[in-house]
């Protein structure tokens, strides 16, 4: 904050405490020039108006209100850039990563402040970090059925996870199904917390517009892949898919001469399957038009030094448990 609003601030602040003292002084003088108890000399349907004080305990409580107000802003942050004679503040302010996180932290340890959210974060890990590590002892499959271990990891899950794949995990358009047993990386237990700890980052899709020969490769190429569904195989234009067909070798590296996506040695290394009904994007010919024409590329951000690995632990045993139901 610049110096000019930190002053603005103290000058707003402290001048409307002081002005509310100097509003309660004066109304608790007599300018009325009558007595207090005596009659004004009003009287309005039988009721006759009183030179009467302020109730002696709610001026009282006002006056400690501001006192209370006074000492507040003493001890804790509030006026401009000044912090607060405690060191206190609610968490480290103006994090833009992960890295000026920790920064901060260490820095707001090594000069002795305050910082509630720390101490906080520092008193969870105390508490439940020995059975976070109780769980990591076990393989994710014996944990998958641990029901105690699935409630906590769905609740991780649910804050950390379902901004993205949703709160029953099935994800939405970009963000993959975590129910079924269609894996990008591989559904295997190993797989699955690999894929948290470090992240994925799409190997991606170019745009293949211009190397199709434009907009009317893209639309043959996408009939095409429409067609290696079998539900989906006679409402294409077969002409239009047969010229696709001759097409698709440019694709086939990554995605397989048939669309059954890549693999090696069984496990999927991120080129989905094209014939099934399953999208990672849109199914639809103008989804796969726009897949085609214009490339993919997603990005899982890596959760290892976010929630640490125990705790990935638990979520990976929670995903485990979706799609691995007996």
């Amino acid at each position: 904050m610049s110096t000019f609003w930190s002053i603005w601030i103290w000058v707003l602040t402290l001048g409307t405490l002081v002005g509310c003292w100097l509003l309660l002084r004066m109304c608790l003088k007599n300018f009325a020039g009558v007595p207090e108890g005596e009659s004004m000399g009003h009287e309005f349907d039988g009721i006759e108006e009183l030179n009467n004080p302020l109730p002696k305990w709610w001026s009282t409580f006002f006056l400690v209100t501001i006192i209370w107000g006074f000492g507040y802003l003493a001890l804790y942050p509030g006026l401009g850039n000044f912090q607060g004679l405690l060191g206190w503040k609610s968490s480290n302010q103006d994090v833009v990563s992960l890295a000026d996180s920790k920064a901060q932290i260490a820095a707001a340890k090594e000069a002795g402040l305050n910082v509630q959210y720390d101490r906080e974060v520092d008193r969870a890990n105390e508490r439940f970090g020995p059975i976070f590590a109780a769980f990591a002892e076990q393989d994710i499959e014996t944990l998958s059925k641990d029901e105690a271990a699935l409630k906590i990891g769905q609740r991780l899950f649910l804050q950390n996870c379902s901004q993205c794949h949703g709160s029953d995990a099935k994800g939405t358009e970009g963000f993959p199904n975590l129910t079924d047993n269609d894996w990008l990386y591989g559904g295997d237990a190993h797989a699955i917390k690999t894929s948290i700890l470090d992240g994925r980052v799409a190997q991606g899709m170019i745009a293949w517009d211009t190397m199709l020969g434009g907009e009317e490769g893209v639309k043959e190429v996408a009939a095409y892949v429409i067609s290696l569904n079998p539900e989906r195989a006679s409402k294409v234009d077969s002409a239009l898919a047969a010229k696709g067909e001759e097409k698709f070798a440019m694709c086939a590296a990554c995605h397989g001469s048939e669309g059954q996506g890549s693999t090696a040695m069984g496990i999927p290394l991120g080129a989905p399957a094209l014939n099934d009904n399953i999208w990672l994007y849109s199914g639809s010919e103008r989804g796969i038009q726009q897949s085609i024409r214009n490339g993919r590329a997603g990005v899982m951000p890596a959760w290892k030094n976010i929630l640490g690995e125990d705790k990935v632990h638990v979520i990976s045993a929670y995903v485990y448990s979706l799609s691995n139901q007996d």
